[in-house]
């Protein structure tokens, strides 16, 4: 049976950290799914790596031909998404996909593929230390970040869809129960 694994979170939560430490601990089990979107692409970010860095009308135009899997307008007229091809593209390698997605996003792909996924939910230890992390981060504008803050009251209402909390109050102690969490779901 193909399964996934769905890491969602609100963003600054420390999920792109845990996900890396898990795609190193799994290399044999996990492949990153790489999401497409219509947003810049930001400095240090590699097309076809870190993400699929398509126009408003591409993006559009695979909705319309049913190409995604899930997708959402995650922001204002920013877009995200992960394709048929993408998964189709990592279960041929013998893997798991293992997606970095919203939290509605996550709950469309559970809803479609139901036992075969395992959700996890990143929870920040709370909204301020979330809006510290993504200042210190330094990707993003103070006006961005309020969007975000915004944004991250309303996934972490939704973490009771997931099938696990992991609340990332200690980096390493996260990562290692997302370990174990996944390590057992791919086992049986």
């Amino acid at each position: 049976m193909n399964r996934i694994v769905i890491l969602a979170a609100p963003s600054g939560a420390g999920k792109t950290t845990i996900m890396a430490r898990l795609i190193e601990a799994m290399p044999d089990k996990l492949s990153f799914s790489i999401s497409a979107t219509t947003r810049p692409i930001r400095t240090g970010e590699v097309d076809g790596k870190d993400y699929f860095f398509v126009s408003l009308e591409d993006f559009q135009q695979k909705i319309a031909q049913d190409g995604f899997v899930e997708w959402e307008m995650v922001y204002e007229g920013t877009y995200y998404g992960t394709t048929k091809d993408e998964m189709k593209r990592i279960w041929s390698m013998g893997k798991s996909p293992l997606l970095d997605i919203d939290v509605f996003g996550a709950m469309k792909v559970k809803r479609i593929y139901g036992a075969q996924v395992l959700s996890i939910f990143i929870e920040p230890p709370s909204i301020a230390v979330l809006r510290e992390r993504l200042i210190k981060r330094g990707t993003d504008a103070i006006a961005s970040i309020d969007k975000r803050i915004a944004k991250a009251a309303q996934e972490i209402e939704q973490k009771i869809h997931f099938d696990h909390i992991v609340l990332n109050d200690d980096l390493n102690r996260a990562t290692e129960e997302v370990k174990a969490l996944v390590g057992h779901f791919l086992a049986t």
